[in-house]
């Protein structure tokens, strides 16, 4: 199965915001790799996990997602 690359663009104030993000992130099975950057509030996640269900993970932590991108 094809990896994809998915950037997200999420409202995240906090060191708190961005570990709840991390969480989900490493529970979720077709996820090879993820980076949460608080300073920049994006989301970048690679695997092979569809985009719907990875966007479906961070909107249940509570944060706002401005923007989410398909980058390959």
């Amino acid at each position: 199965m094809a990896e994809h690359e998915y950037k997200f663009d999420v409202a995240m104030s906090c060191g708190g915001c961005s570990g709840a993000v991390t969480r989900v992130l490493q529970k979720l099975d077709g996820v090879s790799s993820f980076d949460v950057s608080l300073e920049t509030q994006q989301v970048v996640v690679k695997g092979t996990a569809p985009y719907d269900t990875v966007l479906e993970k961070i909107k249940k932590t509570g944060k706002e997602v401005r923007k989410g991108e398909v980058i390959s």
